[in-house]
């Protein structure tokens, strides 16, 4: 049987989307450890993953051994409630 796909919360109802969305908005990158710290989530791969679903773009980087860094792209100044 395909997967067909993940199965993405909205970010109208999810607090986990909206406190990394509300984070990562300003167009900053972040290291995964950052988020995780700032945000107070885990599973930062899982979340953007859910974010893209939601038509939210981002980019990911490599930046050292196992650091990665992620940044929405396009910027937004709304809060999503």
């Amino acid at each position: 049987m395909a997967s067909k796909g993940i199965h993405a919360a909205r970010v109208e109802n999810s607090p986990r989307l909206q406190r990394v969305y509300d984070l990562m908005k300003d167009g900053k990158p972040r290291t995964t450890r950052q988020i995780i710290k700032e945000a107070d989530v885990c599973a930062v791969n899982s979340i953007f993953s859910e974010l893209e679903a939601n038509g939210i773009k981002y980019k990911c980087n490599r930046i050292g051994r196992g650091v990665y860094q992620y940044q929405l792209l396009g910027g937004s100044n709304e809060t999503v409630s």
